[in-house]
């Protein structure tokens, strides 16, 4: 059959398993070419006039493996999806597969009709990527109509030819790090690793490790040579989060490596190159942390190349009906449910709210709603009470009132231990409504609220807030 942009290739040295995927994709109109290895399809690749739209390739076959090939089209063709087939027991290649840049893996003993719906998204992705590039939006997975979100994608677009160093400014939860791997994707960077570290999240004392790597022996617990996240980062981008918060020692070693490329392994004599763009973010004001002596002036410059202003949800209240269709269809896919509507009147209610954790708060709120909401359109009422019971909507004395009426009474019931009690809920509900618009990520809540996440823990467990849901979440990364 003569090779064209609608065939699919398939490379199994099982002539069985040719001719099921052979007579599956007959019946469904598919045209297709097979191959008993990978050598033989390879050779095929250099004089075909186009490429295949989807390949079809086993892992384990004599010769070259599956593995081998997929790493010789990824270079040659970078956005030709390929499927790999692998034995169930087979995880580690299934691990490798994807690794190395796979559309998807398909299971043997796999069912032929999941085996054709799997080559059609294969083909659907590829007609995407092959159609007018220019006519694809710049970054579909974020979303946003408002003028500022606007300014961003434009942002994106002029900076797809770049190198440049990046800082991004936004509120926890506003979505630095999607636009971060947007500009990765369109970059010239898009086909080598785009790696993301959160720098406040990591301990100081295990950050300098975690971003040059170390030497076996170089410190109490390092058994082996470890590659850091620049070293996996290598022509590709390196995504540095909450950069504010890095510690002064810290500091110094980047503004060495973004001066003249290289660093050393803690414990490592021998230089190392970083072909590393560095895209930066922080929530903080870099240069008010830089007039107090807490960020260091130069990197801070050798940072802020370009900078984009990430804005909040609460300026941009128009995208929230977007923002909440696009969750709660999310969020009905990855449960397996239908998708839950949600009423003028509820839309109204969302543009309201002040939103203090942005968009991963409205993500939070919709994942929630399609688990409880007990109708499939979704009212006021259905809400969750926290956010039911604003009590932003109130005169500014109503809580201070409250406060007093409190104190009147505890002086009157429990004399001698009124300010602990008080300072007690005071902080206790301080914690809980940021650990509420964060998800329970205890490093993004203290951000909210101006302290530290040393002291966050501290309070949490002085507090015996440890049982609570929503007190317990770690920090992994969005």
């Amino acid at each position: 059959m003569h090779t064209n942009m609608n065939t699919v290739w398939i490379i199994d040295d099982d002539r069985s398993i040719r001719w099921v995927l052979e007579k599956a994709l007959d019946r469904e109109g598919i045209g297709h070419l097979s191959f008993s290895s990978a050598l033989d399809a390879l050779a095929e690749l250099e004089r075909a006039p186009q490429p295949p739209a989807v390949l079809l390739s086993d892992i384990r076959m004599p010769g070259e493996s599956g593995l081998d090939l997929l790493a010789k089209v990824r270079t040659r063709h970078p956005q030709l999806p390929v499927i790999i087939m692998t034995a169930y027991s087979d995880l580690d290649s299934a691990v490798a597969a994807f690794q190395g840049g796979a559309f998807e893996y398909l299971p043997k003993p796999f069912d032929v009709d999941q085996a054709v719906a799997l080559v059609r998204r294969a083909l659907e992705q590829g007609a995407h990527h092959n159609g007018a590039a220019e006519e694809t939006p710049l970054a579909p997975e974020i979303l946003g109509q408002a003028p500022a979100m606007q300014e961003v994608f434009r942002a994106i677009g002029r900076l797809a030819h770049s190198h440049a160093t990046v800082l991004i400014n936004g509120e926890s939860g506003s979505g630095k790090e999607l636009v971060a791997r947007a500009l990765h994707r369109h970059s010239p960077r898009r086909d080598a690793p785009f790696i993301a570290i959160n720098t406040a999240a990591i301990p100081r004392d295990l950050l300098e490790s975690e971003l040059f790597g170390h030497e076996r022996g170089a410190f109490t617990g390092a058994a082996t040579q470890r590659r850091g996240r620049f070293e996996q980062a290598d022509g590709g981008t390196l995504f540095l989060d909450e950069i504010g918060d890095m510690p002064a020692e810290l500091q110094t070693r980047l503004l060495r490596v973004l001066s003249d490329g290289h660093f050393y392994r803690v414990g490592g004599q021998q230089p190392i190159r970083a072909n590393v763009r560095v895209i930066a973010a922080t929530h903080q004001d870099l240069e008010e942390r830089v007039h107090r002596g807490l960020f260091r002036e130069d990197l801070f410059h050798r940072l802020n190349v370009i900078r984009l202003r990430l804005p909040p949800l609460r300026e941009r209240h128009e995208d929230i009906p977007l923002l909440v269709r696009h969750f709660l269809q999310r969020s009905a896919q990855d449960l397996g449910v239908e998708r839950k509507r949600i009423s003028d009147a509820a839309i109204e209610y969302l543009q309201s709210q002040p939103f203090p954790g942005n968009v991963r708060q409205l993500e939070n709120l919709c994942h929630w709603l399609t688990v409880m909401a007990p109708a499939q359109v979704v009212e006021v009422a259905d809400l969750p009470p926290e956010m039911r019971d604003q009590p932003g909507r109130e005169t500014p004395t109503s809580w201070l009132e409250g406060l007093g009426t409190e104190t009147d009474r505890l002086i009157a019931a429990t004399p001698g231990k009124v300010f602990e009690r008080l300072t007690h809920e005071f902080e206790r509900t301080l914690i809980r409504r940021a650990l509420a618009a964060t998800g329970g990520r205890r490093i993004e809540a203290a951000h909210l609220l101006g302290i530290g996440r040393n002291t966050i823990t501290r309070k949490i467990q002085e507090l015996g807030m440890d049982e609570e849901r929503g007190a317990d979440g770690g920090d992994t990364p969005h």
